[in-house]
């Protein structure tokens, strides 16, 4: 009975979080997102003793939704949970392809959704070990990676793009040094860099999003690499920072030092 009104009490918060949705758009992408298998999902991390309750929606990405989980403590964690459409599973897939750690993963849709969560999990883990500033995992079930947040009570880290930088330099600097790190101790590239992908928290960047980070040696990765040199010089150009020549910085991040 009452593993039965807990799943039923967490029932009601979807639902409540569907009526909060203010558009059609939004209540669409929360019935995606909280399908029966996720619901048990959550139940199951739920059971575990990992989390206690969905506090409230904290982003809306290509192929997930996050959202700030509490423990029985209150202590607050985010929990992404990718969306089993056949829009994220087109997008993922050339993804998992090209990376030899998922070699024969075909077959239904779901399936490749796990993976993606497994693969985001364990390119987080990397980065952490490398001393790259993300995230750090704690837990993936099936379609969900349980993480920490990254914020305070009062709301999450904003995105890079929508702080004003003291020394954007400096903040330039911190990312080219993650870049090199990423690529050098966790061997992995992240393919979709940009100021959307990095928050912004006590003063650091943080990466985020790193589920599509393909390893160094995948077919694709200096196309990837060369793009995310891109972006982040882009970027930090606009903020009449004196940024490094594309190429330089390529050698800089995939050149061991001397």
């Amino acid at each position: 009975m009452v593993q039965k009104d807990a799943f039923e009490a967490l029932e009601h918060k979807i639902m409540a979080l569907r009526e909060n949705s203010r558009t059609g758009d939004e209540r669409k992408t929360m019935d995606e997102v909280f399908d029966r298998d996720t619901l048990l999902g959550i139940y199951k991390l739920m059971t575990d003793g990992y989390l206690d309750t969905i506090q409230y929606p904290v982003s809306t990405g290509k192929e997930g939704n996050v959202f700030a989980v509490a423990d029985d403590e209150g202590k607050l964690f985010a929990l992404k949970i990718y969306r089993t459409s056949n829009a994220s599973f087109n997008r993922i897939a050339k993804y998992i392809e090209g990376d030899k750690r998922f070699r024969g993963i075909a077959g239904s849709r779901r399936k490749v959704i796990f993976a993606w969560a497994n693969k985001e999990f364990r390119n987080l883990q990397r980065l952490v070990d490398a001393g790259v500033r993300v995230p750090s995992p704690i837990r993936y079930q099936r379609n969900m990676l349980m993480m920490e947040y990254i914020g305070n009570k009062r709301g999450p880290a904003p995105l890079l793009r929508n702080v004003v930088l003291d020394d954007p330099g400096k903040v330039y600097e911190t990312i080219v040094k993650y870049m090199r790190l990423a690529y050098q101790e966790a061997g992995l590239v992240h393919a979709d860099l940009s100021e959307y992908n990095i928050l912004y928290y006590r003063k650091r960047p943080v990466i985020i999003d790193v589920g599509q980070a393909v390893l160094v040696d995948h077919v694709n990765s200096k196309d990837f690499l060369l793009r995310d040199i891109e972006n982040i010089n882009r970027y930090f150009r606009g903020l009449e920072v004196d940024v490094m020549d594309r190429d330089e910085l390529l050698l800089a991040i995939t050149e061991a030092s001397r």
